[in-house]
């Protein structure tokens, strides 16, 4: 289905581009003379008007509600709420700060879509000349309708997508759709009859321009049904959820289930245990509270924020913070060709004669060919004129030139000089052997024979397939005051010919051998043809074992297509929506897709990436599209990019996990507590006061730093994997809270109603040091504080929570909430738990590296 649908607007355009003149005028129901003002306002109403987003203005208060309107945003209420009930006011408040936040930062992308679809609109609004009941008018482009004949030339923004019904050196810039320098030339029949879309000879596309001739066309499309329309749409509509937005839905689900599962048991048991079911129900929302990872908005903003704030730093500027996840967990980028992989510039590389050798003569030819033009002097022309300077112009006058048209497919001046008067002409490769007869080779001219035409046309076939664009120089001389016209574009003298090349930029091949190293598959989407990217390709280390072609994308299922993805790293002869096509069935394979672009005509591809990536340079809309601007466009830079993203998701996984495995075996151990112990293992209030100790210890994790294993691949959200360290990691806790038990009730006699203060007071300190120094178990997959230790700020932060846990219980505000001062005796046995829990936890971990070969 979604193939059909691909295909269905091209196949129309391809349709209408082979019927003749007069069908065509006939299938839009015009006549020569245009439509008339009545045809003009029926059409209107059916078609609206000609503009590229058409839809209602939502109020910014509108958009400030739906901002909220989020299943996370629901939890996090609910969480508040929780807090609220159990007086832990610090989470509350954090809670309320973290919704207004995750809402307004909705509430601003939304508005941000919204400007980029008038930016678009601005981008396009121009006046058209158009032939209305006989006669021409000029009317604003929204009042072009289908059927509408429309005169353009030199200057002109085509206004819609239209086909031509005649022409006279129609040249048109479709570097805003296919991202092709080159112009292409217009005609009123389609010679070559290509299927792919941006060559047909007699179409014109909305939002490409007009650099010389002119030409009458007839409008086949209007607004949103044009192909920059369509643009429009997939640039402005809201971005789905990225991989990012997933992970955190699924684990504050995974969280919230455990909450449901383990809360009403904990209820029950010490309801029906201890009979006082209210105290029972403060007790099991408290464990509520503290099986939530309540600091994980805190968490992650800040990891968020602190990764901005570094990635800034490297000439890379993040638009939506949640991207810096996605950049981390990033396995397959996708990236155009031009500026990004080459310099995004042609450069004269090569000027040779006939035999194949440097001939400076052959580029001064050229040099006086492109200084003395006044037509369009187009890249290929400045490259010229950069090799050399104005003086080898002096001694030669101009006395007329032969404009191009893509007919002759060159271009000729006429130069005079005090010995002779010179044509010189240069154009495509196969035009230029058809007119020449002759040689010339250091001065020496010769015949040219056929043999030595097919020799030469060999010559440049290798150079085009080597991703060389080839030009050829000839030239015809007279006595002075002897002039030149057209028709004597006949029996020439080849010089030789010009060879250029975009280069590739000096740094891409280190940069692409780095994202490789680290496990991020390059695959190059790019509108260009196929020889050039191949040849690029294997220039800076991208597999180019094979291509597919936009054609022959339309022609795939998307199940066939993902085979060829599996398959190829080059793309060529893309268009915009085949790019984002391309993505959208990657990010269905499961895989988190980067897409680097910075044309108009990448807007839809870099909205449907879970990273959107261009550049500082890029068109308005084509930034608003992306989620990460870079301000140099270099694959180093994006490469450090993704370093920084792993880190910054890296120290997110760690607050997670160990986070959540504690508490889980917090709660594991509260129940069978709660079975055997007359009395609540730890008071509510215990366990609030232990659950924000904990919470503050983790907020300077966003300053730690991940091993250098970890930065090694990219790493998903994984809920099965998640549930697997929960279940395997937390009960390892659960194991030296039973041992507490057992010693505070049999070697301090903390067994009673009376004595269960000290109860309380030897299982607090325990429970809150444990879950402390799991932070250093869990952060690193080596050995804690020998192999890998963490930073300044987290051990700072471990050291000052502790010492609070050991002090409180001797502190007037510890007698005050309910504990007591603990005998000298407690802490021997305080080492030996923690020294076991230490060991045994690295012997777990060990094995669970070893059996699921993962850790963080």
């Amino acid at each position: 289905m979604k193939k059909q649908q691909g295909k269905m607007q091209g196949n129309k355009l391809l349709r209408e581009s082979q019927m003749s003149r007069e069908e065509i005028l006939e299938e839009v129901g015009v006549m020569d003379s245009g439509l008339t003002h009545v045809e003009v306002a029926i059409r209107q109403k059916e078609f609206g008007r000609n503009q590229t987003v058409e839809e209602q203005k939502v109020s910014q208060l509108r958009l400030f509600i739906r901002a909220f309107n989020d299943p996370f945003i629901y939890i996090l209420v609910l969480l508040m709420v929780i807090s609220y009930l159990t007086a832990d006011m610090e989470a509350t408040i954090i809670m309320a700060i973290m919704i207004f936040t995750s809402g307004l930062l909705g509430f601003i992308q939304s508005s941000r879509a919204e400007r980029a679809s008038y930016a678009l609109k601005n981008m396009v609004k121009n006046k058209v000349n158009v032939l209305r009941d006989g006669k021409m008018a000029v009317v604003t482009q929204d009042g072009i309708v289908p059927g509408d004949v429309i005169e353009v030339s030199v200057g002109d923004i085509i206004p819609a997508d239209a086909r031509v019904i005649s022409a006279t050196d129609l040249l048109i810039n479709q570097s805003a759709l296919t991202g092709e320098s080159i112009p292409t030339e217009k005609y009123a029949e389609d010679k070559r009859a290509t299927p792919e879309i941006f060559e047909r000879e007699n179409l014109l596309f909305m939002g490409t321009d007009v650099l010389s001739g002119h030409g009458r066309a007839v409008i086949l499309r209007t607004g949103s049904s044009t192909f920059f329309g369509s643009l429009s749409i997939a640039a402005t509509e809201k971005r789905g959820d990225t991989s990012f937005d997933k992970g955190v839905k699924t684990i504050s689900k995974l969280l919230f289930y455990f909450m449901l599962v383990m809360v009403p048991i904990v209820f029950l048991i010490n309801g029906l245990m201890k009979g006082n079911w209210l105290e029972a129900f403060l007790y099991a929302v408290a464990i509520a509270v503290g099986l939530t990872p309540e600091m994980l908005p805190m968490i992650v903003s800040t990891n968020l924020a602190k990764g901005a704030i570094n990635m800034s730093s490297k000439k890379v500027i993040m638009k939506e913070l949640s991207a810096i996840q996605n950049i981390g967990a990033m396995d397959i980028l996708c990236t155009d060709k031009t500026g990004t992989l080459t310099e995004d510039k042609l450069e004269l590389v090569t000027y040779i004669n006939c035999q194949g050798e440097k001939s400076t003569s052959v580029l001064e030819m050229a040099y006086l060919n492109s200084y003395f033009q006044t037509g369009w002097k187009n890249v290929l022309d400045h490259a010229v004129m950069t090799k050399l300077n104005e003086k080898v112009a002096n001694g030669w006058n101009k006395i007329g030139e032969i404009p191009f048209n893509f007919d002759r497919r060159r271009l000729s001046v006429i130069v005079e000089s005090n010995l002779e008067t010179r044509m010189i002409t240069k154009g495509a490769v196969e035009e230029m052997l058809a007119v020449c007869t002759h040689k010339e080779i250091d001065g020496a001219i010769s015949p040219l024979t056929m043999n030595e035409k097919d020799e030469l046309q060999e010559m440049c076939s290798e150079m085009n397939r080597s991703g060389i664009r080839v030009i050829c120089v000839a030239f015809k001389s007279q006595k002075t005051g002897v002039s030149f016209t057209k028709e004597d574009e006949e029996k020439m003298i080849i010089a030789g010919f010009l060879g250029f090349r975009d280069p590739v930029k000096s740094s891409t091949k280190e940069a692409i051998t780095s994202l490789f190293k680290n496990q991020i598959n390059v695959k190059v989407l790019t509108g260009d043809n196929e020889i050039v990217t191949k040849r690029i390709c294997q220039e800076v280390g991208i597999p180019a074992n094979g291509f597919l072609l936009g054609t022959e994308v339309d022609e795939l299922m998307d199940d066939e297509l993902m085979d060829a993805l599996q398959k190829y790293h080059i793309f060529a002869k893309l268009t915009p929506m085949q790019k984002s096509r391309i993505i959208e069935v990657l990010k269905q394979a499961g895989h988190t897709v980067g897409f680097l672009g910075d044309g108009v005509n990448d807007a839809p591809a870099l909205r449907k990436a879970d990273v959107g990536i261009s550049v500082d340079t890029a068109a308005d809309i084509t930034k608003d599209a992306s989620s990460v601007i870079l301000l140099e466009k270099s694959l180093t830079v994006l490469n450090d990019a993704v370093m920084e993203g792993r880190n910054v998701f890296g120290n997110i996984l760690k607050y997670i996990k160990m986070t959540a495995s504690s508490n889980f075996g917090n709660v594991f151990s509260v129940l069978i507590a709660s079975a055997f112990i007359p009395f609540l293992p730890m008071l509510s209030l215990h366990l609030l006061l232990q659950n924000l100790l904990y919470d503050s210890s983790q907020l300077t994790l966003p300053w730690d730093k991940m091993d250098r294993s970890f930065l090694k691949k990219p790493h998903a959200w994984e809920q099965k994997g998640m549930l697997r360290f929960i279940l395997c990691i937390g009960p390892v806790s659960s194991i030296f809270d039973i041992a507490t038990f057992l010693i505070m009730w049999f070697v301090f006699s903390a067994n009673t109603v009376a004595e269960q203060a000290l109860f309380h007071s030897g299982w607090f300190v325990v429970g809150l040091l444990t879950q402390t120094l799991v932070v250093h178990m869990i952060r690193t997959e080596k050995i804690p504080f020998i192999q890998s230790r963490a930073t300044a700020p987290v051990m700072i932060s471990t050291l000052i929570v502790m010492s609070l846990g050991l002090i409180i219980p001797f502190t007037g505000f510890g007698h005050s909430i309910g504990f007591v001062s603990l005998p000298g005796s407690y802490f021997p046995w305080l080492v030996l738990v923690l020294v076991g829990y230490m060991a045994t936890m690295q012997v777990v971990k060990t094995l669970y590296i070893r059996k699921f070969r993962e850790w963080i």
